[in-house]
C-alpha cells in the first residue's frame, strides 16, 4: 500500500478522497489553487501545497506544478478525482514515467475508450450493442449526409474525444446536419483539441443508464450494477439512481455483462463506467461512451452494493487484486443522489457564486452529504457550480423517494440561489415518481412552466 498520496483536484471529491486514504492509513497532500486556500480540503489533507492562480489552466490543469507539487512533497501516487486531469491519458503517462502511481487505468485503455470512434469499434468487435451509424469518423457533408439517409433522421453528431454534451448536436434534416456538422467539429477541436466526429441514429425516448465497472491488475473485471441518469439538462446529469427502476432483471444482466466485456477487452483496471442509452420503446440498450475515473454519481453505486469505490481505486493502483468475485457483489434496497449546485434555475441555471452564510445539511437515518462547503465558506466563480451531494437510501424505490423529499426540506443553503427547490420539485412530480421520463424531459418540463 501506498505511504503518501497527492489528490489532484478539489472540493468535495477531494475530501471524499482524503477521507478514504485516511482509514486505508495513507497519508494524503492537497494542491490548491489561491482561490481555495480556505477550502475543506486543503484543511483535512496531512499536507497542503499551493499550485497557482484561481483560473483552472493556471493551477487545476498545470500538470507540471501538480507534478512538481507531487516531487516535493515525496508521495507514491497521485489521484486525480473527476474533471480536470482525471481522463487525461498524457498526464497518466507523465505521473508514470516520474515514477509516480497513476490511481486510475493504462494510458493504453484511456487512450483506447476514451476515443469514441475506437471504443464503438472494439464493442462492435465483442459484441456489445451500438447505435447505428458511421463506422468511424466523418470528414466531410457527403460522407455525414450518406450516413444520415442509411440510417434515416434524427441523426446525433458527436465528437469523438471529451464528453459534457460539447461537440454534439441534433439533426432533423439535410440543412440542419449540414450547419450541426461544422458547429460540431469547431466547439471539438475548441473543446478537445480534436475536431473529429460521428453520426448516430439519435433516439427521442431514451434513457441514460451507466454500469459501474470495476478491474484489477490481474485480469478480473467486475461489475456493481447500474445507475439510471435520465434526470439532466443540457446532457448535465441532476439527479441519479441505483439501480435502474425500469430495467427487467434479464435487461439489467444483458447490460451488466456488455460493460464487462468491453473493458475486458480494453484490459481496463481500475473504477469505469460504461453508459447506455436505453430505448424505451425499443427495449434495446446501445453504447455511448465509457468513462476512465471515477464518476460524480458513484455514491448512489456504493450505498447500494456496500463497495467503497475510491479504496478500490487506490488498493488496485498498488498492485492488490479486488478481493470479491462477481458473485459475491449484490443489489441492496435503492440510493438516490441529488446534485446540489450553487446555479440559479430561474435564469437559466445562472451559476450563483457567492459567500454561504448558513449552510445546514440534513441528516437522519438513510442520508449521506458529500460535500466541502460550510457556513461561511465562499463559492468561487472559476470553477463547477456543485457544492453538494444528497444521497438517501431505502429499502424501496419510494422509501429512498421519502427519505430524499425529507433531505431536501432540511437542507438549508442561504443567501444564494441553489437546485435544492428544483429537487423538491422533481421528487414530487408524477412522471419522476412513475420513472416515466426520458433524458429530455427536464427540458420540456422547465419549457412548459
Amino acid at each position: 500500500m501506498f505511504s503518501r498520496i497527492l489528490i489532484a483536484n478539489r472540493g468535495e471529491v477531494a475530501v471524499r478522497i482524503i477521507r478514504a486514504a485516511r482509514e486505508l492509513g495513507v497519508q494524503s497532500v492537497a494542491v490548491y489553487s489561491e482561490a481555495d486556500r480556505d477550502s475543506a480540503h486543503v484543511r483535512l489533507a496531512d499536507d497542503a501545497i499551493c499550485i497557482g492562480a484561481p483560473p483552472p489552466n493556471e493551477s487545476y490543469l498545470k500538470i507540471d506544478r501538480i507534478i512538481s507539487a507531487a516531487e516535493v512533497a515525496n508521495v507514491d501516487a497521485i489521484h486525480p478525482g473527476y474533471g480536470f486531469l482525471s481522463e487525461n491519458a498524457h498526464f497518466a503517462d507523465v505521473c508514470r514515467s516520474c515514477n509516480i502511481e497513476f490511481i486510475g487505468p493504462s494510458v493504453k485503455s484511456m487512450e483506447l475508450l476514451g476515443d469514441k470512434v475506437e471504443c464503438k469499434k472494439l464493442a462492435i468487435k465483442h459484441k456489445v450493442p451500438t447505435s447505428p451509424g458511421s463506422k468511424g469518423a466523418v470528414e466531410t457533408e457527403d460522407a455525414a449526409l450518406k450516413v444520415a439517409h442509411d440510417i434515416g433522421y434524427p441523426v446525433i453528431i458527436k465528437a469523438a474525444a471529451g464528453g459534457g454534451g460539447r461537440g454534439m448536436r441534433v439533426a432533423h434534416n439535410d440543412i440542419s446536419l449540414r450547419s450541426g456538422l461544422h458547429s460540431a467539429m469547431a466547439e471539438a477541436e475548441s473543446a478537445f483539441g480534436n475536431a473529429s466526429v460521428y453520426v448516430e441514429k439519435f433516439i427521442e425516448r431514451a434513457r441514460h443508464i451507466e454500469v459501474q465497472v470495476l478491474g484489477d491488475q490481474h485480469d478480473n473485471v467486475v461489475h456493481l450494477f447500474e445507475r439510471d441518469c435520465t434526470m439532466q439538462r443540457r446532457h448535465q446529469k441532476l439527479i441519479e439512481e441505483a439501480p435502474c427502476p425500469v430495467l427487467d432483471d434479464e435487461e439489467r444482466s444483458a447490460v451488466c455483462r456488455s460493460a464487462v466485456r468491453l473493458t475486458k477487452a480494453a484490459g481496463y483496471y481500475s473504477a469505469g463506467t460504461v453508459e447506455f442509452l436505453f430505448d424505451a420503446n425499443e427495449r434495446k440498450f446501445y453504447l455511448m461512451e465509457v468513462n476512465t475515473r471515477i464518476q460524480v454519481e458513484h455514491p448512489v453505486t456504493e450505498t447500494v452494493t456496500g463497495i467503497d469505490l475510491v479504496k478500490a481505486q487506490i488498493r488496485v493502483a498498488a498492485g492488490e487484486p479486488l478481493g470479491f468475485t462477481q458473485r459475491q457483489i449484490k443489489c441492496k434496497g435503492h440510493a438516490i443522489e441529488a446534485r446540489i449546485n450553487a446555479e440559479n434555475v430561474d435564469k437559466g441555471f445562472m451559476p450563483s457564486p457567492g459567500t454561504i452564510d448558513q449552510f445546514d445539511p440534513p441528516g437522519g437515518p438513510g442520508v449521506r452529504v458529500d460535500t466541502h462547503c460550510h457556513g461561511g465558506y465562499r463559492v468561487p466563480p472559476n470553477y463547477d457550480s456543485m457544492i453538494a451531494k444528497l444521497i438517501t437510501f431505502g429499502e424501496t424505490r419510494d422509501d429512498a423517494l421519502a427519505v430524499m423529499r425529507r433531505a431536501l426540506s432540511e437542507f438549508r443553503v442561504e443567501p444564494i440561489p441553489t437546485t435544492i427547490p428544483l429537487h423538491a420539485r422533481l421528487m414530487r412530480h408524477g412522471n419522476f415518481i412513475k420513472s416515466d421520463t426520458d433524458i429530455h424531459f427536464v427540458e420540456r418540463w422547465l419549457e412548459a412552466k
